[in-house]
């Protein structure tokens, strides 16, 4: 059976990978790709070499039993240490290389695809091609096997998201465009045809609707609005080719006026058209056959026309003369096309260029028609005086005539600024005070000085701009351009020009200074704009006594897990919500300002003295941390706040004391925020230390001095290791060892804490698979790794438990992942969701703590841990003589949820014994041997297998 079933399936050689570089925004796999032909419903593909150098082979069935689909193969590399999201896709439709007889009109093309290895890829719904999520884990390499629906496979690529992101939106402005221009030159050829009703009008306008119809089915416009499948989509793309041919056949007719020429002119082009209409039906049944047929025609009829169109020119024909520049650009287009469906002519950008220039070409032929259409109109012949082109020139520009005479004493305005500002007419027609009266009272003084200057220099040019009210009581701004007109005995007489409507340019200046100097979320000052006020506030401080300007730095804790938890929509709401209640607060005299993101400025002056400053301070922190109400849910804050109070900083100028108050702010956070801190000049001093082990934090991984640590859990049941708990420490090469609680909280700040958990991660199940190699007991050995900072407790953590996993051969739930309870009493839906795929995973679950927190016992039964792990504060004081009632509820609430327990901290041999007692199986303290590195682990575990 073996052999027969062997017999039975396509067998293939190893497929060479193609290297996916993180840099490569677009790889082409067309000619890259093996083709097979299985000869049943089951392939048998040789995988190319994994990072291990093994080829392995893979069988895949087809999706319906019986078949015998064509199948493709092909492998991709990953050699970097990140994991790579790609997207694969092959359209159902390609222009080049569809063939002119019997062409490929699409389909869908790629049915399943199935991987070698890791995540299974995943289809995109669309329209236009089949797409696929390809996922590539780091260092991995993965042969896909993907399953055709059609023989034919005319362009396959891997693109970068964003990449194909941007080109798929680029092509989807230049097809709207296209098909605005099509559509709009459509309509205006049958408003022509309406109006002049000449017979080449409706023949242009015909071609223009096919030349659109043709352009919303290529793009796949049609196929957005309506469901339409890819063998509909066959019949209607044939079906528009022909139609196409035939309206092109039309208007060469109509234009050129062939009929005059020769009756047997006619009979050709009616037959001709009665075959093109058939070629329309032969889609419903046949479409590459008519398609075929269509694509041919097209190119008759260029090249005909091309040959009538030279001949009737050279014989004075006006229309025909007319028609050479577009005719030959349509016979250069055809050329391109032919060139195009042959495949020698193969770029991505050419099919959309082709469509284009159909577009152009009908554009050409619209304005061709227009010209003949209006041909002999006065405008045209260029029977316009001077005078009139002048008016003419002012009504299009939309400008308002603008004349004074000066010795009459009255303004003439256009009525259209009148009919603007909702005035009666004449109402600005009088004299210069009446209308400076209608303007700003800001804009007077400044008028009527302007045109002073130009009454007593007797020249120049007037460019002015001013407000002027409307009957609502809207103010509107003009731009007034003009020059004096001096009379014979020098004196100015008049001054004329013209008034421009400038408000929109005024509004959005305006809005742009604004904006320069404002939040552009919640509209308060920024941080450009708080230093300036702050600038000039110390000015005033310096001259009276009694001003005393503080700085104030606010910055919330713990935000970016928010934005993350919540999304940023609702982390705008948050902010505009805050920043209103913080503005509340303040008086007239005082500032805030948004530094951006979660942070704010306040400069206060309406308090003077430390202790109200304080209190102030105090008011905001507690009004931060009122409830934010979103949704059906309430949002916690907290915030660190530095002061700066006027003193000696201040002489440092506005930005030493923005500076102070953040160096106090940050004092603040790092002593666990939610708290308040007033600037000291030593503050400075920790700040620059601060830095300095921030910087040696960032270099730490590289340099290895991020290590782990392990302690031993005992089974209390024979005193055998069980496992051991795994804690990073830093061997820092000037302070020593530094526990995680030190340098965690550092970590976090400069966003590393998530290559810190990596590391952590990858070394403890590096060294568990190394003990359970050595070392193979029943239950197996299992280590024990809490996870020392929220920020872990993310979707990419997921990601980096399945790496590990697969990548090292640990026993499943033998990687026991802690987790505090702190962590589950943030966000337990999201932390629930957390665990379960863990769990999935294959990763043990460890609640540790229990017992310090706020953990709802009702919970437990959803979670699924499997060991709790009893806090030293419950074991500690246990060979005492102390009443272990706490803890013996916690052993019996862990048996009744059958889950392991681990008891910490246990010191002596009397608190061991009174563990096993009560019923406890593990336990770990300075009882059973100090926490160890990782290579006296190996040599414990080695001694202690010796012995056993």
């Amino acid at each position: 059976m073996v052999f027969f079933a062997s017999g039975l399936m396509h067998q293939a050689s190893a497929v060479e990978p193609v290297r996916v570089a993180p840099d490569a925004l677009a790889i082409d796999l067309t000619s890259i790709v093996q083709h097979h032909k299985a000869e049943s419903d089951l392939i048998q593909i040789s995988t190319a070499p994994g990072s291990d150098g093994i080829v392995r082979r893979v069988a895949v069935r087809a999706r319906e039993g019986g078949t015998r689909p064509d199948w493709i193969v092909f492998a991709l590399t990953n050699d970097t240490d990140e994991q790579l999201e790609r997207i694969l896709v092959a359209p159902h439709y390609r222009l080049v290389g569809s063939g002119m007889i019997w062409p490929d009109l699409g389909s869908s093309r790629i049915a399943a695809i199935t991987a070698s290895q890791g995540i299974r890829p995943e289809r995109q719904e669309a329209t236009g091609a089949d797409i696929f999520n390809i996922t590539l884990d780091p260092g991995s390499t993965v042969t896909f096997i993907a399953e055709l629906r059609s023989s034919g496979l005319p362009q396959l690529y891997l693109w970068e998201p964003e990449a194909y992101k941007a080109k798929t939106n680029g092509l989807t402005l230049y097809k709207g465009i296209i098909i605005g221009i099509a559509g709009l030159l459509a309509l205006f050829l049958t408003v022509v045809f309406v109006v002049k009703g000449a017979v080449i009008f409706p023949a242009a306008a015909a071609l223009a609707w096919a030349v659109l119809a043709y352009a919303c089915i290529d793009f796949g416009f049609f196929q957005q609005l309506f469901p339409i499948a890819p063998s509909t989509n066959m019949v209607y793309r044939a079906a528009a080719e022909a139609v196409l041919a035939a309206t092109l056949l039309v208007f060469l007719f109509a234009y050129l006026n062939l009929s005059r020429w020769h009756v047997r002119y006619s009979h050709f082009t009616l037959a001709w058209l009665v075959f093109l209409g058939a070629l329309v039906g032969l889609a419903a049944f046949d479409a590459p056959v008519a398609a075929g047929v269509a694509r041919i025609s097209i190119a008759v009829v260029a090249g005909i026309g091309f040959i009538l169109v030279v001949h009737l020119a050279s014989h004075g024909y006006d229309r025909a003369v007319m028609l050479i520049p577009t005719w030959f650009l349509l016979l250069v287009w055809v050329t391109a096309a032919s060139l195009t469906i042959n495949g020698q002519l193969t770029r991505d950008l050419v099919p959309s260029a082709l469509m284009g220039g159909l577009v152009l070409i009908v554009l050409l032929i619209g304005f061709t028609v227009v010209q003949h259409a209006f041909a002999g109109g006065a405008l045209a012949q260029g029977l316009v005086s001077d005078t009139e082109r002048r008016a003419l020139a002012l009504a299009g520009s939309g400008d308002v005539v603008f004349d004074w005479d000066v010795s009459a004493d009255r303004i003439h305005v256009g009525e259209e600024l009148e009919s603007l500002l909702l005035l009666a007419r004449g109402a600005l027609d009088g004299s210069i005070g009446k209308f400076v009266d209608a303007m700003h009272p800001f804009d007077r003084d400044r008028f009527r000085g302007t045109l002073d200057t130009v009454l007593e220099q007797r020249r120049g040019r007037l460019t002015l701009d001013f407000r002027l009210r409307a009957a609502d009581g809207q103010y509107f701004w003009f731009n007034l351009r003009a020059r004096p007109v001096v009379g014979a005995d020098g004196e100015v007489i008049r001054v004329v020009g013209v008034l421009a409507d400038v408000t929109d340019a005024r509004n959005a200046e305006e809005r742009l200074l604004f904006d320069a100097v404002h939040d552009s979320l919640t509209g308060l000052p920024n941080r450009q704009l708080l230093q300036d006020r702050l600038e000039s506030a110390l000015v005033f401080a310096a001259q009276t006594p009694s001003i005393r300007p503080t700085v104030i730095y606010i910055d919330l804790d713990g935000f970016r897990e928010v934005v993350e938890a919540v999304g940023p929509t609702a982390a705008d709401s948050i902010m505009l919500t805050l920043s209103r209640r913080l503005g509340r607060l303040l008086r007239p005299q005082d500032t805030i300002a948004r530094f951006g993101g979660d942070e704010w400025g306040v400069i206060l002056m309406s308090e003077t003295e430390p202790e109200r400053i304080i209190a102030f301070a105090d008011m905001v922190r507690r009004s931060i941390a009122t409830p934010v109400s979103f949704g059906d849910r309430e949002i916690f804050l907290k915030a660190s706040i530095g002061i700066a109070l006027y003193g000696a900083q201040a002489a440092e100028g506005e930005g030493g004391m923005v500076k102070n108050a953040e160096i106090a702010m940050l004092n603040a956070k790092q002593h666990g925020g939610d708290r308040i801190e007033v600037f000291r000049p030593g503050m400075s001093a920790q700040r620059l230390a601060r830095l300095a082990l921030e910087g040696d934090l960032r270099r730490a991984i590289e340099r290895h001095e991020i290590r782990l640590i392990f302690q031993p859990i005992v089974s209390l049941d024979d005193r055998t290791i069980a496992g051991f708990d795994v804690r990073p420490y830093w061997d820092h090469p000037r302070l020593g060892r530094l526990e995680a609680d030190e340098f965690v909280p550092v970590a976090e700040d400069i966003g590393i804490i998530g290559e810190i958990g990596q590391y952590a991660l990858e070394r403890t199940a590096r060294e568990l698979a190394t003990w359970q190699m050595a070392l193979e007991v029943e239950p197996p050995i299992f280590a024990t790794l809490t996870l020392f900072s929220a920020r872990l407790l993310r979707h990419e953590f997921i990601a980096d438990v399945k790496r590990v996993l697969s990548a090292h051969a640990v026993r499943p739930q033998s990687l026991k992942l802690g987790f505090r309870e702190a962590m589950l009493t943030e966000n337990p839906e999201f932390a629930a969701q957390m665990l379960i795929r863990l769990r999935q995973l294959g990763a043990g679950l460890v609640l540790d703590g229990f017992g310090t927190g706020y953990f709802a016992l009702s919970q437990m039964r959803y979670l699924p841990f499997d060991t709790l792990r009893a806090d030293r504060v419950f074991v500690r004081d246990l060979g005492d003589g102390s009443r272990p009632g706490m803890l013996r509820s916690i052993i019996t609430l862990a048996q009744d949820l059958d889950m392991d327990i681990i008891a910490d901290g246990v010191e002596n041999e009397t608190g061991a014994s009174s563990l096993a007692d009560l019923g406890c199986r593990y336990a770990q303290g300075f009882a059973f041997g100090n926490a160890m590195t990782a290579h006296d682990a190996r040599r414990f575990l080695g001694a202690t297998s010796a012995a056993a």
